[in-house]
């Protein structure tokens, strides 16, 4: 059994390293750049609209724009902030930090586009609204077939991958702590209060998830940002200089081309491209829940998410590897550190053991939020198949079920046969976006006109000519 299973981790490796080290980094640097062009940059001009959107409330009981980003926030922002980042540096240098900003905003206009779609192809479900890149691949192209296949892809990245690796990530952070944790109970007590944890999220719905990410995510994101100013002001000196690395790391492009896979363009482009999801199909779920009045408002605020993920988290990150960080230092296995560690000696390095235990505290908190968020995704999916309350049931258990597992066991096969899934779960929505992107376009010229006129944009659809949507007739 360990040999096939070796084996097909081996099998599953050459694909991830061929789609995501050239299909779909190139697929989704595309996309960005198309349709930047193609709004001509409307994420970067109306930038200000997107913070004037995201305060606006909408009707009582019901998921605000507010709650729908903080959502989308706790799915994207995750353990990969710190560990993925640190990577990207430690292995690609200082100039991966400027090409995570480039894949921000290039990225920004995908993230506009997948949630305005959103927005305009929701439906009614209750009290509340659903919808998502299954929606409007049924809706607008047609092809429920092809939007169940997107919704089964998501529903096992994230449910029975992603999960079961946030839980692991959150119980390996206590290793430290527990003497010969592998073979101790610590693990199973772990599992078993993030599966209540949970339990609790995973059958409050839509609304509970809503509001606790909407308390959750903006502590969690605080608390990191103020241990970066911190790092930053003990280490003024040397911003300077950072910078100065950044930018000429960034722009070596004799040490690029002469180690391209390896290179800081590289590596931050696809850190960047990943970490804030943007065209991946998995933040528009979170998008077509919010009240708003104008599909573009939500699309607007989504932009907000990939800026908060890449230009803030991200480089807060970086700024802690770079200014405090023990660059080139070996860790206990005689090998470089890299990762967490690296994050944690750096912090220790400024701290003391309070940095360590404040990583810890990270970890969990981004994790944590992760699970709230990744299932959010999954239980919108799980409606589009079947509105079946047993079936919803029966997945939620199985939901719950992985969190409990993925605390104890090291499931790399899942984990990277998630990795695949979610790369044809892209596919299909970048193939979606480029097929249905000119609705969206025409959604913007809407609202900007109506901003024009001095009006608060509200939206109807046979205005754009677009016919084939119920909610917004």
């Amino acid at each position: 059994m360990k040999g096939f299973e070796q084996a097909l981790n081996e099998y599953l490796n050459v694909i991830n390293d061929f789609m995501y080290g050239k299909f779909l980094i190139f697929l989704l640097v595309v996309c960005g750049l198309y349709f930047t062009i193609r709004t001509k940059g409307a994420h970067i001009r109306l930038f200000p609209e997107s913070i004037r959107c995201v305060r606006e409330k909408g009707e009582e009981g019901k998921i605000s724009s507010f709650q729908a980003l903080m959502v989308a926030t706790a799915s994207r922002v995750g353990t990969g902030n710190i560990a993925g980042v640190t990577s990207a540096i430690v292995l690609g240098g200082a100039g991966a930090i400027f090409w995570m900003w480039v894949m921000a905003i290039v990225g920004g206009a995908s993230a506009f586009i997948e949630s305005t779609l959103a927005q305009v192809y929701k439906e009614k479900d209750g009290d509340t609204y659903k919808g998502g890149p299954a929606y409007y691949i049924e809706r607008a192209l047609g092809m429920r077939w092809l939007g169940i296949i997107f919704a089964v892809f998501l529903i096992l990245t994230f449910a029975f991958g992603f999960n079961g690796l946030q839980s692991y990530t959150i119980a390996s952070a206590f290793q430290t702590y527990v003497p010969d944790f592998s073979n101790s109970m610590a693990p199973m007590i772990i599992g078993a209060i993030l599966a209540v944890y949970a339990a609790v999220m995973f059958f409050g719905g839509a609304k509970t998830i809503g509001t606790i990410s909407s308390i959750l995510v903006p502590i969690m994101a605080v608390l990191y940002i103020l241990a970066g100013l911190a790092v930053l002001v003990l280490n003024i000196d040397k911003l300077g200089a950072a910078f100065g690395y950044i930018f000429e790391s960034a722009f070596d492009f004799k040490a690029i081309f002469g180690g391209f896979a390896g290179s800081a363009m590289v590596l931050g482009i696809k850190r960047g491209l990943f970490s804030n999801e943007a065209g991946m199909g998995s933040a528009p779920n979170a998008a077509a829940t919010a009240d708003v009045s104008h599909p573009a408002k939500q699309g607007l605020v989504q932009v907000l998410s990939v800026f908060i993920d890449t230009i803030i988290i991200c480089t807060t990150t970086g700024f802690i590897v770079l200014l405090a960080g023990p660059l080139g230092a070996m860790g206990p296995d005689g090998k470089p550190l890299n990762g967490i560690p690296f994050v944690q000696e750096a912090l220790n390095s400024q701290f003391g053991s309070l940095g360590i235990h404040f990583v810890t505290v990270c970890i969990v908190l981004f994790a944590a939020t992760s699970i709230i968020g990744n299932f959010y995704y999954v239980e919108i999916n799980i409606k589009y198949i079947s509105e079946n309350k047993t079936f919803m049931l029966i997945m939620k258990v199985l939901a719950v079920a992985m969190v409990f597992v993925g605390a104890m066991v090291d499931l790399t096969t899942a984990w990277n046969l998630a990795d695949v899934i979610m790369g044809g779960m892209a596919a299909i929505n970048i193939l979606a976006m480029f097929l249905l992107g000119k609705k969206a376009i025409l959604v913007i010229q809407d609202y900007e006109r109506q901003r024009k006129e001095g009006k608060d944009p509200v939206f109807k659809a046979a205005d754009v000519g677009i016919t084939d949507t119920d909610y917004w007739k």
